[in-house]
């Protein structure tokens, strides 16, 4: 057996035992589970094989990161930081075809919630800082291993606490990969672009609020507080923002257009992008800003006429279009609404021809020869917002060789998530490749 065969079979066991670690972030810090449990199991695996790990409780009982470093060859060279957060999302058993915090490994899958967001790259990147420490691996430069918590609510007590109170621990880190990027997506009869995360929208969740008069709810009301709120929902929601073409999509369809012959005339661009399938999802949502009203609170009781009502309006933002969306906001809410931010994290845009791509290429390639390499645009939000601020180059690279029949972006949140068996060992052995050549 060779040493990286070792991590791969130890990469699939390490990603069933975190999904069975129930992390559910709810958004309540009241009602969070198992992150300290995760950060534990983490920070046991690497000081294991004698990494001097960091437990960091960033700012909330219980909530806590992992962060390590291994030396590089050369210090002189920006540090690498590859990142993973250990919350997951809820999930509801009952409508899942195995329980989501089973782990269970069966038909060629490894299945629960975190398999795809983002146990699997955390599990990988555990196998090779394992592998390196164990070999003696010296990579090309530093590598900074972070594990955080709660990026399944914005950050605030994992990756943003950590770089406003913590900046020592990414000292020198220029870089950074994590979530979601380096699947797969087959094009041709068996040829494969691997997706590679260099912008995502800024996540702007703002609540709305009006006021009114409150009253009985037999009398004629001309100041009702729940009218207003609802209007200026419905006008939001229904309102359909102008297209943008950022210089990320612009390189993805491009390239694209080399890879596929597809035409993706921009006068229809949003209907040649559907022929990308389940896909167009994501890579549809980065061609317009968005406002999804989420939430509404209301009242107390049949008949009475509430004082305020309130809104939760989940708007993602294109890079350079924050001020002209906040104008479009205001105008479509009016001025009997107000607004505030529930999160409030920017875009993030990174140019992909770099040093970095190429090794990532690379690596693909050493494991599928066939492997093309596309920047592209993610709809949602990482804890990429959080690490650009202390100036990394931030990048989504978690490697998986995909069936071309599973549609992967259903899975994210999704009900029966799961990762193919294969794809996770290919992933162990496109990672290692990647951090000794980058």
């Amino acid at each position: 057996m060779t040493r990286v065969e070792a991590a791969e079979d130890e990469v699939v066991e390490l990603a069933s035992e975190l999904i069975r670690i129930d992390t559910t972030n709810t958004g309540d810090p009241e009602t969070v589970t198992g992150e300290r449990e995760a950060a534990a199991f983490v920070a046991a695996k690497l000081s294991e094989v004698g990494y001097e790990v960091e437990v960091v409780e960033s700012g909330a009982p219980r909530r806590e990161n992992v962060v390590c470093r291994l030396k590089g060859a050369d210090p002189e060279r920006g540090a690498l930081l590859v990142h993973g957060h250990l919350d997951v999302v809820p999930a509801d058993p009952t409508e899942w075809s195995v329980h989501p915090f089973s782990g269970a490994v069966q038909d060629g899958y490894v299945w629960g919630r975190g398999a795809v967001d983002m146990k699997d790259m955390v599990a990988m990147t555990i196998a090779v800082a394992r592998r390196f420490k164990r070999d003696g691996v010296v990579p090309p430069r530093d590598i900074v291993f972070a594990f955080v918590a709660d990026e399944e609510a914005g950050g605030k007590y994992g990756a943003q606490w950590l770089v406003q109170h913590r900046p020592d621990l990414f000292e020198g880190c220029t870089e950074a990969v994590g979530e979601v990027g380096g699947f797969s997506l087959t094009v041709g009869e068996d040829e494969r672009v691997y997706l590679i995360e260099a912008a995502e929208k800024g996540i702007a969740w703002m609540r709305l609020r009006a006021r009114g008069r409150p009253g009985h709810g037999s009398f004629l009301h001309d100041d009702n507080a729940v009218t207003k709120v609802a209007e200026a929902v419905a006008r939001l929601g229904n309102h359909t923002f102008p297209m943008v073409v950022t210089d990320t999509v612009r390189a993805f369809i491009e390239r694209m257009r080399e890879l596929t012959g597809l035409e993706f005339p921009e006068e229809d661009l949003e209907g040649a992008l559907r022929k990308l399938g389940p896909l167009s999802r994501i890579i549809g949502a980065t061609v317009r800003d968005t406002a999804n009203p989420t939430m509404l609170s209301a009242g107390y009781k049949a008949n009475v006429i509430p004082s305020s009502a309130e809104a939760v309006v989940d708007c993602r933002v294109l890079p350079g279009r924050e001020e002209a969306f906040l104008r479009e906001v205001d105008e479509l809410i009016g001025p009997d609404v107000e607004r505030e931010w529930v999160t409030h994290l920017p875009a993030v845009e990174t140019p992909f021809e770099a040093d970095i791509t190429d090794a990532m290429l690379a690596a693909l390639r050493e494991e599928d020869p066939t492997a093309h390499t596309v920047p592209y645009m993610l709809s949602g939000g990482t804890d990429a917002k959080s690490f650009a601020e202390l100036g990394m180059r931030c990048y989504g690279f978690a490697p998986l060789r995909l069936p071309p029949d599973l549609d992967f972006a259903s899975l994210f949140h999704g009900i029966d998530e799961r990762v193919p068996v294969d794809a996770l060992k290919f992933g162990t052995r496109v990672l290692d490749r990647f951090l000794r050549s980058c």
